[in-house]
């Protein structure tokens, strides 16, 4: 293992069960020891993480004790493991972490480097820690499930187009497609904000089928959801036959039969499932990462954040699980080093 002097003990910021998020002790900070690494390990100084919908999710099913939360980082590498051939220590990554692993809601993190992706030169922690969980989403999303290409056309609806997924698919698919992008926003700052990310048309959720029939009279090809539950119906109306929808959300129950008449595809998107079974292709990530970060100092792609917390502790997370778990945030919300 190359590395600096590493200490033997790290500060985590860990959620407590049985807390509201008005409580000051939702989180709380410990002193763990510093994760051995694994010998395609990298051990991070974490400068800045993004709270996501899985994080809020994780914590509010917390029973007992206590867990280490947090999957999106941007930080600097103090240590590689023996068999690291694509980092050195000092170089600035980012990346969104293994669900099976401890989260990034600590001082130093260990993840592995196949997943990693060089940080873009030309954004701050804080706003590189946008992106990276839904990048990789939006990503998958686009390339691997759906199966676009650069000259692929169409129309893509992007349901829940505000969020982190939203927010970088509309962009993902104006850039590196030739498919035209529906949004749904409803009220007039979200509206403005998939507008400004550069989506064809914008519609209102609340009333789906008729307003994506006024710009898409024939149906869409392609849909994207971030809210599956109470939708199938809807999203049976207005995809295509053959048309294929992926969902990224976690509904109870679903009934899938009103988009057999169609033919119509589902998928699911996990973008955690590449680590969580050591895929041969998981490597997959850590370049799509570094493309992601190219585009981004090519100035064609831009980060999501909305909202920057100063102080990575347990106050700065858990005012931004706050924020997020309300469910009206536009972009992404980060928190960072003061």
């Amino acid at each position: 293992m190359s590395q600096h002097t590493t200490p033997a003990t790290t500060t985590a910021y860990l959620a407590q069960a049985g807390r509201t998020l008005q409580d000051p002790e939702a989180f709380v900070a410990r002193e763990v020891p510093v994760p051995e690494l694994r010998p395609h390990d990298l051990l991070v100084r974490v400068e800045a993480v993004s709270v996501n919908p899985v994080d809020t999710k994780s914590r509010g099913s917390l029973r007992s004790g206590t867990r280490q939360l947090g999957w999106d980082a941007s930080g600097v590498v103090e240590a590689v493991g023996d068999r690291v051939t694509r980092f050195a220590v000092g170089d600035e990554v980012w990346y969104a972490g293994d669900i099976g692993r401890p989260g990034t809601n600590a001082d130093l993190h260990a993840v592995d480097e196949r997943i990693v992706g060089h940080k873009p030169a030309s954004l701050d922690h804080a706003a590189a820690a946008a992106l990276p969980l839904t990048a990789i989403t939006a990503w998958e999303t686009l390339f691997d499930r759906f199966g676009v290409t650069a000259d692929s056309e169409g129309t893509l609806l992007v349901v829940g187009a505000p969020g982190g997924v939203g927010s970088i698919l509309v962009q993902l698919a104006k850039r590196l497609t030739r498919l035209t992008v529906i949004a749904t926003a409803g009220r007039p700052e979200s509206r403005a904000w998939v507008e400004s990310l550069g989506a064809d048309h914008v519609v209102d959720h609340r009333d789906l089928v008729a307003q994506v029939r006024a710009v898409a009279p024939q149906g869409v090809d392609l849909l994207f959801t971030a809210h599956s539950a109470g939708n199938v119906e809807a999203f049976a109306e207005v995809v295509r036959p053959f048309g294929h929808i992926t969902a990224i959300d976690d509904p109870q129950r679903l009934d899938l039969m009103p988009l057999k008449r169609k033919s119509i595809a589902w998928h699911w998107e996990l973008m955690f499932t590449r680590a969580a079974f050591g895929t041969p292709d998981m490597a997959e990530q850590g370049r799509l990462l570094d493309e992601v970060a190219r585009l981004v100092d090519a100035g064609e792609l831009r980060t999501t954040v909305r909202t920057r917390i100063a102080g990575l502790d347990a106050e700065g997370l858990r005012r931004a699980h706050e924020i997020v778990a309300s469910g009206g945030a536009i972009g992404k919300v980060v928190v960072h080093r003061s």
